[in-house]
C-alpha cells in the first residue's frame, strides 16, 4: 500500500510537469472566475489570486496599454452566454508609474490580444470611462464618464447594449451606454488589470465582487421568481458579504436582538436562520402559511408579526405568535393588512391597510382591538416603523407624487418629508441606537411612484435620524421587492441584512 501511495504521487507530479501546471495552481481558488492569464504579448507575467477571507480578488498586470488595435493586460475570466450584470468596487494599489494604469471589468469574444471587446475602467489619474472594440483589430473608441475618481463599476449587458454605471462610493452612480456592439452570445467575462507600461507590473484590489443574470423579459412578477442571496453588509465600510444563497425566493429578513439568528419568509412559510451554522430551519406557524415579506419582530425578540394572505378576508392579515413557533393569534379582522411595526412597549402595532381603496398608516393594539387611522394624505403610504423612544413612525408616502420618507409623532401628528424626491424611497428602518435611518431607493426611470416591484437597479441608502445632510449610499443592489422590506438592523447598529438577486447563483463557494 505504502509503495502504491508513493506511484501516485510519483505520477501525479509527473501530469503537473508534462502540463506545466504545478499541484498547487491546479487547487488554485479562483472565486466565482474559471481561469486567469495574460492577454497580448507582455513582458512581465501577471498573476490572479482569491482572498476567501477577506473575499477580496487580487490582479497584477503588465503591458503597453488596452488600446488601439490590439491590448496586452491581464485578464481573470469566466464564460457566460445570455444577459449579466458585473457589479465590484475596485481600487488600484500605491502612487503606480503611468497614470493610465487601468483597473475595471471587461467582456471580450476571445483570448486574443485584438478581440473584440468592451470595458468599464478606472484610469490612476481618475479617468472614468468606458471603451470598447468593434471588430478584431480595429481601433478602440472611448466614451468618457462625467464624474472622475470612481471606485465603484458595474457593467451590463442587455442584447447588444453595454451600460456602465460609475460612481464614488457613496453616491448615486453615473450612466455611460454602447449600443449595436455584438460580441457573440458566450463571451469571456472578468475583471482586468493594465499598467499602460510594458516594463511595469501594477496592481489592482477588487472586493464585493458579484455577477448576476437579471430577470428574462418574459418574466410574470408573483409567478416567476429568481435565485436569492442573504447578505450581510456593514454600513460603516460597505464591505458586504454573502451567507446563503438559495434557487428560489427568500425575503425580507429580520435580525433577532441577541444577534444569533435571522428570520425570513419564502414559499410561503417563516424560516429561522442560524448565522453560526448557517443553517435554515422552518419556523412552527400553524396554519397561517401564506406569510409574506411584512413580518415584523418585537423589541424585546419574545413576538414575531406576520402579515399572510387569506382570500376570504380581502388579503394580508395580521397576526403574533411567540419568536418561538406556535398557532399565531389573528389581529386585523379583514385585509389588505401589511404588518411593518411594533412599538417599543409591545401594546401597539401599525401598519399599511387599504380601507375604501386608500393605503394609509395604521396602529392597533398588538392584543387586537379597534384600528386608529394615523394618515389620510391621497397617495399610498407604508412602511410605518417605530422609532426606540417610540415617539415617532417614520414611513414613505407618494402624497406628492413621489415616493418619499415621511415621520410622524407616534399619534399622527406633524407628518413631514425627511427625503427629496431624488428617487423613490421606501421601507425606512430605524436602527437599534437611534441614530441612524436606512431605506431602500428605486430609480425614477425604472419604477411608478406606488411601485416597488422586484428585480431592479436599486440603492441602499442611509441618513441620520435627523433627516440632515444628503442621503449617502451604502449599497448597490440588483434587487427591490423583498431586499429590505422589513427590520433588519443587526442589534449593534453596525450591520444589516438584505437580499439581493439573480437568476444563476454567482457566488460560489459561499463566503465565510
Amino acid at each position: 500500500m505504502k509503495k502504491l501511495l508513493v506511484n501516485l504521487l510519483f505520477s501525479t507530479i509527473c501530469l503537473a510537469l508534462s502540463t506545466g501546471r504545478t499541484v498547487l495552481a491546479q487547487k488554485q481558488d479562483l472565486g466565482v472566475f474559471d481561469g486567469h492569464g495574460d492577454i497580448g504579448a507582455v513582458l512581465k507575467p501577471g498573476s490572479a489570486a482569491y482572498n476567501p477571507k477577506t473575499h477580496t480578488y487580487e490582479l497584477s498586470g503588465s503591458g503597453y496599454n488596452v488600446w488601439f488595435d490590439h491590448d496586452e493586460f491581464h485578464f481573470m475570466w469566466k464564460r457566460m452566454k445570455g444577459d449579466f450584470i458585473l457589479y465590484t468596487r475596485a481600487s488600484l494599489v500605491g502612487k503606480g508609474v503611468d497614470p493610465h494604469r487601468k483597473v475595471g471589468w471587461m467582456v471580450r469574444s476571445s483570448l486574443d490580444g485584438k478581440s473584440p471587446h468592451i470595458n468599464a475602467v478606472e484610469h490612476g489619474d481618475g479617468l472614468t470611462s468606458l471603451q470598447f472594440r468593434r471588430t478584431a483589430g480595429a481601433n478602440t473608441e472611448e466614451i468618457r464618464s462625467k464624474i472622475t475618481g470612481a471606485d465603484v463599476i458595474q457593467l451590463e449587458r442587455k442584447g447588444n447594449t453595454y451600460t456602465m454605471r460609475m460612481a464614488k462610493f457613496g453616491e448615486p452612480f453615473v450612466t455611460e451606454q454602447v449600443t449595436d456592439l455584438p460580441l457573440g452570445d458566450e463571451v469571456y467575462v472578468g475583471l482586468f488589470v493594465g499598467s499602460h507600461n510594458k516594463d511595469v507590473l501594477e496592481r489592482g484590489v477588487f472586493r464585493d465582487v458579484r455577477i448576476s443574470v437579471p430577470a428574462h423579459d418574459g418574466l410574470v412578477p408573483y409567478r416567476d421568481y429568481l435565485a436569492s442571496n442573504l447578505e450581510i453588509l456593514d454600513v460603516t465600510t460597505g464591505n458586504r458579504q454573502v451567507i446563503y444563497n438559495v434557487p428560489k425566493s427568500i425575503q425580507a429578513p429580520n435580525w433577532t436582538p441577541d444577534g444569533k439568528t435571522l428570520l425570513y419568509n419564502g414559499d410561503g412559510l417563516m424560516y429561522t436562520f442560524n448565522l453560526a451554522k448557517r443553517k435554515p430551519t422552518v419556523l412552527n406557524t400553524g396554519d397561517v402559511k401564506n406569510n409574506n415579506n411584512d413580518h415584523v419582530l418585537s423589541f424585546d425578540g419574545k413576538m414575531l408579526g406576520l402579515s399572510s394572505g387569506v382570500k376570504e378576508l380581502g388579503g394580508s392579515i395580521i397576526y403574533t405568535v411567540p419568536v418561538t413557533g406556535g398557532s399565531p393569534k389573528q389581529i386585523t379582522p379583514k385585509g389588505p393588512s401589511y404588518l411593518h411595526g411594533w412599538s417599543p412597549d409591545k401594546k401597539t402595532l401599525v401598519f399599511t391597510g387599504s380601507r375604501n381603496n386608500e393605503y394609509d398608516i395604521y396602529s392597533v393594539p398588538s392584543a387586537g382591538g379597534p384600528e386608529v387611522r394615523l394618515t389620510d394624505a391621497k397617495g399610498l403610504d407604508d412602511g410605518p416603523e417605530y422609532t426606540p423612544d417610540g415617539k415617532y413612525i417614520y414611513f414613505n408616502s407618494s402624497r406628492t407624487g413621489t415616493m418619499q420618507i415621511y415621520r410622524m409623532k407616534a399619534d399622527g401628528s406633524e407628518q413631514e418629508a425627511i427625503t427629496n424626491g431624488e428617487f423613490h424611497d421606501w421601507f425606512p428602518h430605524i436602527s437599534p441606537d437611534g441614530k441612524w435611518i436606512i431605506f431602500l431607493s428605486f430609480l425614477k426611470e425604472e419604477v411608478k411612484p406606488d411601485d416597488h416591484p422586484f428585480y431592479k437597479h436599486v440603492y441602499l441608502r442611509m441618513l441620520p435620524i435627523s433627516g440632515s445632510g444628503q442621503p449617502k449610499v451604502i449599497a448597490y443592489i440588483y434587487g427591490g421587492q423583498g431586499t429590505i422590506n422589513t427590520p433588519s438592523w443587526s442589534p449593534d447598529s453596525k450591520r444589516v441584512a438584505f437580499i439581493s438577486n439573480s437568476a444563476e447563483n454567482s457566488v460560489s463557494p459561499i463566503e465565510k
